[in-house]
């Protein structure tokens, strides 16, 4: 159904005119465009109208036990079939968007990324054989590769469209656009981890796991590296300079294992103890010794619970200017004013601006790290303000990517604040998914 602002709008441009349209529209030669000719495409229809096929945990680790040529080939048509059907609904998401929405700076980017994207998996013929596996794995990747700047232009374009959404209104949307990203990424990096399984050209690793799903993750090593690898970092937080980083102390069940994306599970870490370690050195810095920040790890009989406690001062006295601690997680001004803070924006526009985009993943933080340090500072006006280990802008990723990852599968995450002494993290996953 056309959205009657959209409509509204539509209708006041001459029909052969293109010049008011987004630029992914011009740039893909629509003509003749009208309302709609914009809203109505049969092909888009076809697949927006089918359901998405979603996809267990425990699904995705059955299947891809003893892999054969047979299930190789199921997996790569699964994928191609089923990611065009994806991208079809965050289309029609995005054409239901007020117009003024659509064209503000970064939604007309992701809408031809998105756009492309599907006309290639919709026109991607039938997968025959394990050589036409390998060329579509290799097409998957470049498309992940593409798609690096969804993220930062998506958290753009609502962030600068915040004015024209209602909160409720502008989080769903975006919470629908970022599942959606994780579910799509979750196929393809499954796959392309399968067949490097089944061709045995994946990486060496002790831990066993089934394409990207570890089957016995042990999460205080997972906490200890992401420890490890945040301490590692120049301590430095803005222009407050430290002999080191927090300590970090893990108890309760240190042996917990669970099957789980690791990825996944190391992001969540990754990014509350960075938030709890910045929290830290802004609070305690003049008092010479930084308090410990605790994780406690509990194995209950269906799922895994994670708290993660800092004395960092509470979520007010952090700085953050919110009336509920949920509202950090908000892309809405109304209820996180520093959505609209220059200085947020213009990291927001570095980060679009740069190939590398925003991936949501450790490694590619990590890697962005030494390769500063390698360059003795001199990459810094390369980075992304936001990923620069020096002075940073925080640009308000980590933590509503953390809450999407964590309930992707039925978890939860839950920010506890004492303002005035620190805050608490409760994240809860499940040990299985059926």
């Amino acid at each position: 159904m056309v959205h009657h602002l959209a409509a509204k709008t539509f209708a006041l441009l001459p029909r052969t005119s293109t010049a008011a349209l987004p630029s992914c529209s011009r740039r893909l030669n629509y003509r003749n465009y009208t309302t709609s000719s914009f809203y109505n495409n049969r092909e888009l229809e076809h697949y927006a109208s089918r359901e998405a096929k979603r996809l267990s945990l425990r699904q995705l680790i059955f299947f891809g036990r003893s892999m054969t040529p047979e299930k190789i080939l199921k997996s790569a048509n699964y994928v191609r079939t089923e990611l065009p059907v994806r991208i079809a609904h965050r289309l029609r998401d995005l054409q239901g968007l007020p117009y003024v929405v659509v064209t503000q700076e970064g939604m007309d980017k992701v809408y031809e990324l998105y756009w492309l994207a599907f006309e290639k998996f919709r026109q991607y013929p039938e997968i025959t054989s394990l050589e036409e596996n390998q060329k579509f794995c290799e097409f998957l990747d470049k498309l992940l590769n593409a798609h690096a700047t969804v993220i930062p232009n998506l958290s753009l374009g609502l962030s600068l469209s915040s004015r024209f959404l209602s909160p409720d209104k502008l989080d769903s949307f975006m919470r629908r656009m970022l599942v959606s990203r994780i579910s799509r990424r979750v196929l393809a990096e499954h796959h392309i981890a399968l067949t490097k399984s089944f061709s045995q050209t994946e990486e060496e690793t002790s831990e066993p796991h089934v394409g990207i799903i570890f089957t016995g993750l042990n999460v205080k090593h997972s906490v200890d590296r992401c420890t490890q690898l945040l301490r590692g970092r120049p301590p430095q937080v803005e222009d407050i300079t430290i002999s080191s980083w927090p300590e970090v102390i893990v108890d309760g069940h240190l042996d917990a294992k669970f099957p789980y994306i690791r990825e996944q599970l190391e992001y969540i870490v990754f990014e509350l103890l960075k938030n709890a370690m910045h929290a830290t050195v802004l609070t305690h810095h003049k008092n010479g010794v930084l308090p410990r920040i605790k994780v406690t790890v509990v194995a209950g009989e269906h799922d895994i619970g994670l708290r993660i406690s800092d004395q960092g001062g509470g979520l007010v006295t952090a700085g953050n200017i919110v009336a509920n601690p949920a509202d950090l997680c908000s892309f809405s001004h109304i209820r996180n004013a520093s959505r609209l803070e220059n200085d947020r924006i213009g990291a927001l526009r570095s980060a679009t601006a740069s190939e590398k985009g925003i991936r949501a993943t450790v490694q590619e933080q990590v890697h962005r790290w030494k390769d500063d340090l390698e360059g003795n500072g001199n990459l810094n006006q390369q980075l992304p303000p936001s990923q620069t280990p020096q002075g940073y802008t925080r640009i308000g990723i980590g933590l509503p990517m953390s809450k999407i990852f964590a309930t992707y599968f039925g978890g939860s995450l839950d920010l506890v604040s004492m303002d005035g002494w620190g805050t608490d993290v409760y994240v809860r996953l499940p040990k299985l998914v059926r």
